[in-house]
């Protein structure tokens, strides 16, 4: 029997969300998917910055704690990953300045006074935290957000379930970041279309997939304009201002996980910088700059540049 492909959407981490795989049964595939979903919901729960009840909220609450905290293996990980992050990014990708939120007000369009930045920017800084085996000491008044990170690795965890379960074809999409478990029948690749940021019913690029993953990150997601220039949701750690290079990129990469760290470094970084960046990694990538010109590398022939 030729197995066919079966969808299931759903809501998580605040997104549209989707698992699409091939099973030759109706019921299989819908026991699977919810599986999938589950592990996605589980993550969410645990890394949730909103929920009083997250392992987030538990390592915010022991700031200042003299023992600190002891971190689960799954947690330690997700730290280790970050550490690496802000020491190849040189201090650019930080999961504790999510303290800049306070400052930093995308529906009301203010721009913050300088002071303001400043006296966050204190308490900013992955290097001021101390590790010692499974336990985390922060200091008092910082806090840790995994945002930047658990979407793309719930992606990552979802797809290694479904590899776990049997699933030999299949895709998890967790509102536009991807993780392959494996590639359509035929050993045909996924086709992941990147939203350009100008017009978003329409394609930027076009991106073949076999395996890993793929994300993107941009600043048309949450900005506002005042006085004629753009402000990003992506807050640069060093400054407390919002990240004035790129206005999109997207990067595949081994997991999704990885592909969502580096898009994410190259729009905190400046231009020209942050191109270089992209063609050192020497992955697959699409990219929007400042002048809304579209490149990349490693894409389909159809890639829409605008």
């Amino acid at each position: 029997m030729t197995p066919t492909l079966k969808r299931f959407s759903f809501k998580a981490m605040g997104s549209y969300c989707e698992i699409q795989i091939y099973d030759n049964s109706r019921i299989s595939a819908k026991e699977k998917t919810k599986r999938l979903a589950n592990e996605v919901n589980r993550l969410e729960k645990k890394y949730s910055r909103y929920s009083q009840s997250s392992i987030i909220a538990e390592i915010n609450s022991a700031a200042g704690a003299k023992l600190g905290i002891k971190l689960d293996k799954e947690t330690s990980a997700l730290f280790d990953h970050a550490q690496r992050c802000y020491e190849q990014s040189d201090g650019l990708f930080d999961i504790t300045s999510g303290i800049l939120r306070e400052v930093w007000d995308f529906q009301s369009g203010e721009i913050p006074s300088q002071q303001d930045i400043d006296k966050r920017l204190e308490f900013i800084g992955f290097d001021k935290l101390e590790r010692r085996q499974s336990r985390l000491i922060m200091p008092k008044f910082m806090e840790i957000d995994l945002g930047g990170i658990v979407k793309e690795y719930a992606a990552d965890a979802a797809a290694n379930l479904g590899r776990s379960l049997g699933i030999e074809h299949g895709l998890v999409n967790l509102g536009g970041d991807f993780a392959v478990i494996g590639p359509q029948p035929d050993n045909q690749p996924w086709t992941i279309g990147v939203a350009n940021p100008k017009q978003p019913s329409q394609l930027m690029a076009k991106i073949d997939l076999l395996e890993g993953g793929l994300a993107s990150s941009g600043d048309y997601e949450r900005c506002f304009i005042h006085q004629g220039k753009r402000y990003s949701h992506i807050l640069n750690p060093l400054t407390g201002w919002p990240s004035d290079g790129l206005r999109a990129v997207s990067v595949a990469a081994n997991l999704c996980t990885v592909a969502g760290s580096l898009s994410t470094i190259a729009m905190l970084k400046a231009e020209p910088e942050s191109i270089a960046y992209l063609a050192d990694i020497g992955l697959p990538h699409v990219y929007m700059d400042s002048n809304e010109s579209v490149e990349g590398q490693g894409l389909n022939n159809d890639t829409v540049h605008s």
